[in-house]
């Protein structure tokens, strides 16, 4: 059937879900978030969705502030609106409109993890599963009926990226499934228990940093639950020093928390609270991103990266 679909995403998250839309339905209209600058000139970069409505000829519609400026959207007469990290809190006028509903692609197993980083969280709690759950949209917060969800084990390899792209296929499959299910009204519309809700807020620039008094886990969990967007970081000689990538290792060391206790082939190894954990992936203040192994090469005496502490700015 022909289904006018008005859908609203921002990031490359949302690309795959899109994608899939474009070519089972009738698309009319993209929302995203307005263009982001990203030099020196200010020139804009398209958001990822934008891309994606141009490469076919859909229109785009990009409001700074959606509560004032909804009436747009009413225009294209959806039958269904569809958001996937679209980023702005819609308002009711347009989830009460469409004939089939205004319905959400969120990024954890509802009720768990409300909020704009889900999988983010998921990764820092060291959650061992998450998953995908379709739902209506409701004008509380990651709060409407769950109409379907599907499962996913969390990989101890698993950072951001990787658990992002898995997501994003999953949401995919799902939302194409429970999409027909929703216009033969063969959905099921379950509650949410208010008793099991967590939250997947958005990370506050004040818990990037590592703190190397913690245990080794959490902050293995904290680097790739931060990896590669925004990325974990300490200080290097005054320097930020973002990690992405590190292993945990089980032999302890002497010295303080922070300490450079060892340089291997593969990266350094730093003391913490309970062990020890191997740095393999950087990218220092004011240079590109590199393996450890690399950035090693291009130091002579690497012996002089001992009993550095990492963490002090100011050193």
């Amino acid at each position: 059937m022909k289904l006018n679909i008005v859908f609203m995403g921002t990031p490359n998250f949302a690309v795959p879900i899109l994608e899939a839309l474009i070519k089972e339905y009738n698309v009319v209209l993209v929302v995203s978030q307005p263009d982001k600058e990203y030099s020196r000139k200010k020139e804009l970069l398209p958001t990822k969705t934008k891309m994606v409505a141009i490469k076919h000829n859909i229109d785009v519609f990009q409001p700074v502030k959606i509560k004032d400026e909804y009436q747009k959207i009413l225009e294209y007469e959806p039958d269904m609106i569809i958001t996937c990290a679209y980023g702005q809190i819609i308002p009711k006028e347009l989830l009460d409109y469409p004939k089939y509903g205004a319905i959400n692609v969120h990024g954890s197993l509802l009720p768990k993890l409300r909020g704009g980083a889900p999988i983010h969280r998921a990764l820092i709690n060291g959650e061992v599963e998450t998953g995908v759950t379709i739902m209506y949209m409701s004008y509380k917060m990651d709060a409407g009926d769950i109409i379907s969800q599907r499962k996913i084990s969390i990989e101890d390899t698993d950072n951001v990226d990787t658990l992002f792209a898995k997501l994003s296929y999953l949401g995919r499959d799902l939302l194409m499934e429970t999409i027909p299910l929703i216009i033969n009204n063969k959905n099921l519309r379950i509650k949410q228990n208010e008793e099991e809700v967590t939250y997947g807020l958005n990370i506050k620039k004040e818990e990037e940093i590592i703190d190397f008094n913690d245990t080794k886990i959490n902050i293995f969990n904290k680097i790739r639950g931060l990896s590669s967007i925004p990325g974990a970081y300490t200080y290097l000689n005054g320097k930020i020093l973002k990690i992405y990538s590190a292993s945990i290792l089980d032999k302890e060391y002497k010295g303080k928390n922070g300490q450079i206790v060892d340089v291997t082939r593969e990266g350094l190894v730093v003391k913490v609270k309970d062990g020890s954990l191997l740095i393999t992936d950087i990218k220092i203040e004011g240079k590109g991103r590199v393996l450890v192994k690399d950035y090693l090469n291009g130091i002579k005496d690497k012996t002089s990266l001992l009993n550095i502490v990492l963490g002090d700015k100011n050193e």
